[in-house]
């Protein structure tokens, strides 16, 4: 029987058994250091989970046990020929395939015309503000990786996360000039029809002719 496709996540925990044996917390460390957070949905207690069930479909095999001192023992983990089989497989998806994606921007997009002219400027530039933080955020992260001499490679995944919010950042406050200088007009769909007031003697001149 076929394992279940791997997620992101059990990708990210074979990725650093490609390096050798490590137990779930060592993995724990390394994603910190190296911003996996960044691209992988990483909640408290979701990492021990799929260290288990990659475990349990036999995608990687319990290498040994380690004790320090009074604390409880740490299962070092190592990936199995059939782990090494899936990951190249997965990974050969993700890098080729083009997936259906469906970010939420787009179904904000949709709507600008009925929220309105006010509303939407709004709230796009929140979202510039938010932006330009996370840009420059970004930028001290990468900073310190080319300081750090931390081999390029290692970090595609990053740059190209950097590189995607700046392009969102340029392209939202292109929309904003757009919008404000009326190259993109809004349609006012979202304001009450027009109503014509029609008299009495309107009314009778309709229905006697």
């Amino acid at each position: 029987m076929a394992s279940p496709k791997l997620t992101t996540l059990g990708l990210a925990v074979l990725e650093l058994l490609h390096e050798g044996p490590m137990h779930p917390y060592e993995m724990a460390q390394l994603m910190r250091e190296r911003y996996v957070h960044m691209r992988v949905n990483l909640k408290a207690g979701s990492l021990y989970h799929t260290v288990e069930r990659l475990h349990r479909n036999g995608l990687i095999k319990i290498v040994e046990t380690q004790r320090d001192g009074r604390r409880p023992e740490r299962t070092v983990y190592g990936m199995t020929q059939t782990g090494l089989d899936e990951f190249n497989q997965r990974g050969r998806e993700l890098l080729g395939d083009l997936a259906t994606e469906f970010p939420a921007f787009l179904s904000g997009l949709a709507v600008i015309d009925e929220l309105g002219k006010e509303a939407t400027l709004i709230e796009l530039e929140h979202r510039v503000t938010r932006l330009r933080a996370a840009v420059a955020a970004d930028q001290a992260v990468l900073d310190y990786l080319v300081g750090d001499k931390t081999p390029e490679i290692y970090w595609l995944d990053w740059r190209y996360q950097c590189d995607h919010r700046k392009f969102e950042l340029e392209w939202t406050e292109r929309l904003i000039e757009d919008l404000k200088s009326g190259r993109i007009p809004f349609q006012d769909s979202h304001q009450e029809p027009h109503l014509t007031l029609i008299t009495k003697e309107d009314d009778d001149e309709r229905k006697t002719s």
